[in-house]
């Protein structure tokens, strides 16, 4: 996995987290954070992100997701030659393949899986490669989209119309059916979205299906705009949690705040300008021609009886050197990279929902802290709540001015606050908050 030395907190903010959940013994997310290391590198390969949901008997699951989040960052920086969505596809490709012969070659890992989400920021915009039901989203403003299509049974069938006119069979159909995945297969299908333009503000969460399954996309709109990145990653496991927290739940948050980050418009004309390409040399064939050409032009004007011959061996030269010149400079873009332009990528955003920080939320929010508070006590745990009733108060009065992104940040700390503790006593018992109070 490629490690920065750069820093970028001038422009962007991330965060991330994986968590066991309430009721897995293991944890089989994966996940890769993966800033460019240098400016260069962020021209040529942009910042790369990616969570993987692994899948499988025994350790199976683990070991596919850990495979993908090392493997397809490692490919990706080696494929240098190619354009980051080549580049990703075939690091996709290259790793599912890597899998699917560790499935192969042990009976414990037979038909392991993984999801794989990845999101490149480059440059020219946004890129995402996608495989299975763990999600990209991006928050701009109030709006937040889903940029990847899951690869499950329910959206499946919703893509065939199916469902349109029958509500009760949509309901029947299992939401954790997954259709593609990385591993179980020597090939897999890879789809790519973008590139999408960057704006300041833009807020991108990849999360996997342990997040999405208990927390809704207006839930997370909100929260997202409320936040910033650390805390927001913690919100959202912990929400997660509290109703019932049944499967691992791994998120990362990343925030463009910088205008360094932003889509320029020269980029969107080109969307994927910078693509890879080799530096133009000389081969040693190039330079035979005038070669030639100047001994020959030397010998006749050391004669001096074929002057006319020698100036048209000039000639030829210089206009050969012409021709080499004219090839060695190419179409540059600065970067030592020759510009070439594709089309857009994929048919997302693939839903699309208007969740500003409102009253309504506050107020639920507001209730979920007093919820957990209450089954808390009840369950006669020793907490400290003085600072949980201090974020409370808080709470209560940025919602009287109308402030619900503070009211909805004071809220969600109080709860994190709580949690923390419990987490604490959950170290030394694994029976502390397993319900599902909300």
């Amino acid at each position: 996995m490629a490690q920065s030395n750069a820093s970028w907190d001038d422009c962007m903010q991330q965060a991330a987290t994986s968590d066991i959940g309430m009721r897995r013994t293991s944890n089989q997310d994966s996940y890769a954070v993966c800033p460019a290391s240098d400016l260069q590198n962020w021209y040529e390969r942009g910042h790369l992100f990616l969570v993987a949901d692994g899948m499988g008997a025994h350790a199976g699951g683990e070991l596919a997701s850990k495979l993908a989040a090392d493997g397809i960052p490692h490919a990706y920086y080696s494929h240098r030659d190619k354009s980051p969505p080549d580049a990703i596809l075939s690091a996709i490709t290259e790793t599912n393949a890597q899998i699917n012969q560790r499935g192969e070659a042990s009976i414990d890992y037979h038909n392991m899986g993984t999801t794989g989400s990845v999101l490149l920021l480059l440059p020219q915009g946004a890129v995402i490669a996608h495989v299975g039901d763990s999600r990209v989203y991006r928050l701009r403003r109030d709006q937040l989209e889903q940029l990847t299509f899951d690869h499950s049974l329910v959206w499946e069938m919703r893509a065939t119309g199916r469902f349109s006119k029958d509500v009760e069979m949509a309901s029947m159909v299992p939401k954790n059916v997954i259709t593609r995945s990385l591993g179980p297969n020597a090939h897999v299908q890879v789809d790519l979205e973008g590139p999408l333009p960057i704006e300041s503000g833009d807020t991108f969460l990849l999360c996997t299906d342990g997040l999405t399954g208990k927390v809704e996309d207006e839930e997370l709109g909100a929260l997202l705009a409320s936040l910033d990145p650390e805390e927001a990653v913690q919100v959202l496991v912990d929400l997660a949690n509290l109703r019932g927290g049944p499967d691992n739940i791994t998120a990362i948050v990343v925030k463009v705040t910088g205008h360094q980050m932003t889509t320029q418009v020269a980029d969107r004309a080109s969307p994927l300008a910078f693509e890879p390409g080799r530096r133009k040399t000389f081969h040693a064939s190039q330079w035979v021609l005038p070669g030639l050409c100047f001994l020959a032009s030397a010998l006749m004007f050391a004669l001096q009886k074929y002057f006319q011959g020698a100036l048209a061996a000039g000639g030829a030269i210089l206009a050969v050197l012409f021709v080499l010149i004219l090839n060695w400079g190419g179409t540059s873009n600065g970067h030592g990279r020759t510009l070439q332009t594709r089309g857009q990528l994929g048919k997302g955003p693939y839903t699309s929902l208007k969740c500003p920080p409102s009253a309504t939320f506050a107020t639920r929010m507001e209730g979920m802290a007093k919820d957990l508070k209450e089954a808390a006590v009840e369950a006669n745990y020793s907490l400290d709540l003085a600072e949980f009733e201090e974020f409370c108060h808080l709470g209560r009065e940025s919602a009287a001015t109308k402030d619900f992104a503070d009211s909805i940040r004071q809220y969600t700390r109080g709860i994190s606050h709580v949690m923390q503790q419990l987490r604490q006593r959950g170290s030394q018992s694994n029976d502390d908050v397993t319900a599902d109070p909300f």
